[in-house]
């Protein structure tokens, strides 16, 4: 079996897979790593099964060397760590590709792996991440702007007015409320900005037809009525660590 890590700001995405595919995953908070309680959260979710190699990737430098210490400290393991230098099985075309996320590598491998190239995986996140491989199967740039939560979270801090809000599905376009109409303007104009970003990365890339993988926390609401989306991956970034390990 082989461990696998995604260390984000919030949440550490923990995955255990075999050489076909993710297993299963759970979520433990990234501040148990500092105060040393993630090892134990690890270990009981793995349970007796036998861990043989280990990938992870971090967005928290801090909490990185905490990881490789538990995975040493418990199953002797030294782990791949995902980077621009490390990754395999996707090129990079980019001009400091020191700078791009490690997640962000390892969603590019996974969809390239399963759509092929050219290919964008939309991340639904803090921030909304596009991430482009081209024609080549080089991973080249991408986008970035304001996630759903953020966006909401910040008309309720800087309007006196305007509630907080709990993301979901609304059918009207016209709000009969303070809190339908932010829905509207985040759910609705939400899909509109992406599906207005894919067709720009269309025309850049020269294709009539482009595969869009989102994954992220609000992947499936929003891909819910966007045609553009080819398919939702909760586990994509996992599946990208587990492939990364495979290629190394």
């Amino acid at each position: 079996m082989i461990l696998l890590f995604d260390i984000g700001n919030t949440h550490t995405h923990v995955g255990l897979a075999d050489g076909q595919r993710v297993i299963k995953q759970t979520d433990i908070p990234t501040l148990a790593w500092f105060g040393g309680g993630a090892a134990a959260l690890v270990k009981k979710f793995v349970g007796a099964k036998p861990i043989e190699g280990a990938t992870l990737c971090s967005v928290v430098p801090r909490a990185t060397p905490l990881a490789h210490k538990a995975l040493r400290a418990i199953w002797k393991l030294e782990a791949l760590e995902v980077n621009a230098r490390t990754i395999r099985g996707v090129g990079i075309d980019y001009p400091k590709p020191d700078s791009i996320g490690p997640d962000r590598l390892a969603n590019a491998l996974a969809a390239k792996t399963r759509f092929g190239a050219p290919v964008v995986v939309v991340d639904f996140g803090t921030a909304v991440t596009f991430d482009v491989v081209d024609a080549k199967g080089s991973y080249v740039g991408g986008i970035i702007a304001p996630g759903l939560a953020a966006m909401t979270n910040y008309l309720h801090e800087k309007t006196a007015l305007l509630p907080k809000i709990e993301i979901r599905e609304i059918k009207s376009a016209i709000g009969k409320s303070t809190e339908e109409a932010m829905l509207v303007g985040a759910v609705h104009g939400y899909r509109g900005l992406v599906r207005e970003l894919i067709a720009e990365l269309k025309r850049e890339l020269r294709v009539k037809k482009l595969p869009v993988v989102a994954t992220g926390g609000y992947a499936k609401l929003i891909a819910a009525k966007l045609p553009e989306i080819s398919a939702v991956e909760p586990d994509l970034t996992l599946e990208g660590l587990r492939l990364a390990r495979l290629a190394k």
